[in-house]
């Protein structure tokens, strides 16, 4: 079999990690990495052995498949110009910074018969991958998802940033149009919310509160899942999962309380958590989420399957992810002249910013001298 050959575009924080698993799995051979920064392009090239180029498109027509970690508002230009010309693309998460560009990007792959596949990591975590199968039906879910700033992706919010890997993981679990959503939202840093918090309603019922920060000091990436036939809490950080289901005596409409001291918390809660409740503590072995996620881009271009997070699976959080914007700009804060809500994803919105406490930028820059 002839190796596949693959590039990179884009090997800043995340891209070079892209070319480096790339270019370690069999029967893959990767001819180049793409960077508009020289210094970059060479020094990732150098390191792994193969060539360097500042302009993505010399590599149409001399590789079988891209993976692409540009900035995203250059998405769909750069993923836009290999899919056009037919060849497979891996575009990191989001698809795109609108839905006309990720909706762009989905037809020309369409059209094109060019496989697509979008860099929705969380879904090759092991914690989550625990779900697959399981009885629970969710009715209920929150997430929370917190990182300190990182100055990186500063050309979006913390919505399309962050929370759009929860977005992402929810519309898999539920299987119901969106019905309603209402967020709240607070920029710190820039034009854009570093701070947010949705609450999504689905026409089966089913509520999502989805939480978002980078610009926590702990950091945290856990979501819990609640329904009929159980509970389940998931830790994408730790890479674990609990799942806690009610026993067949439960089930039953008994619950024996012989023997347990109800004066005593703690045989109380062994006993509610061992017989009326059965408790699974799941640590799958420990995987590199990129390198399964890279592979699965791989097999799919191979075999002509379908990847797990298709072009069609992210433009769907990519709608969401701009409903949930769109709630955050609409809403308003009584009371608070100094913050008008400033429009959605507006450049001139200068140095305006979300929410109750409107920060200068000019404070900022001095704060940052000062602790320099």
């Amino acid at each position: 079999m002839k190796p596949l050959r693959v590039a990179v575009v884009g090997v800043g924080h995340l891209g070079r990690h892209h070319a480096r698993i790339l270019g370690s799995l069999p029967g893959v051979e990767l001819v180049a990495v793409a960077d508009s920064r020289p210094e970059q392009a060479q020094a990732v090239a150098e390191s792994l052995g193969t060539r360097a180029v500042l302009d993505y498109r010399e590599l149409i027509g001399r590789v079988d498949a891209v993976s692409v970690a540009v900035p995203t508002v250059l998405h769909r230009e750069v993923a836009g110009a290999f899919l056009e010309n037919g060849v497979p693309a891996m575009v990191e998460k989001p698809l795109a910074g609108t839905i006309a560009e990720a909706e762009e990007l989905v037809a020309i792959a369409r059209s094109t018969g060019a496989a697509l596949q979008v860099g929705h990591i969380e879904r090759f975590n092991p914690a989550f991958s625990t779900l697959q199968g399981s009885p629970i039906r969710p009715r209920f879910l929150s997430a929370e998802r917190l990182a300190m700033y990182t100055f990186r992706s500063t050309d979006v919010g913390v919505v399309f940033d962050l929370m759009i890997h929860d977005i992402d993981l929810v519309l898999s679990l539920v299987d119901s149009p969106v019905r309603s959503v209402s967020a709240v939202g607070v920029g710190l840093f820039g034009d854009h919310e570093d701070v947010a918090d949705a609450r999504i309603e689905f026409a089966n019922g089913t509520v999502a509160n989805l939480s978002a920060s980078r610009a926590s000091y702990a950091t945290s990436r856990k979501m819990r899942i609640w329904g009929a036939e159980g509970y389940a809490s998931l830790d994408f950080a730790a890479k674990q999962a609990t799942v806690v289901r009610p026993s067949d005596e439960f089930l039953a409409g008994g619950v024996d309380l012989e023997g347990v001291d109800l004066a005593q918390p703690a045989a109380i809660k062994e006993h509610l958590f061992g017989k009326v409740l059965r408790v699974d503590r799941i640590e799958p072995p420990g995987c590199d989420q990129l390198t399964l996620e890279l592979q699965d881009f791989v097999d799919s271009v191979r075999n002509g399957t379908r990847p797990r997070v298709t072009g069609e699976d992210a433009l769907a959080a990519v709608r969401l992810a701009d409903q949930i914007v769109r709630a955050i700009d609409a809403h308003r804060w009584e009371g608070d002249a100094q913050a008008p809500p400033p429009p959605a994803h507006a450049a001139e919105a200068g140095s305006a910013l979300r929410g109750p406490h409107a920060w200068s930028r000019s404070r900022l820059e001095r704060l940052s001298r000062t602790t320099s």
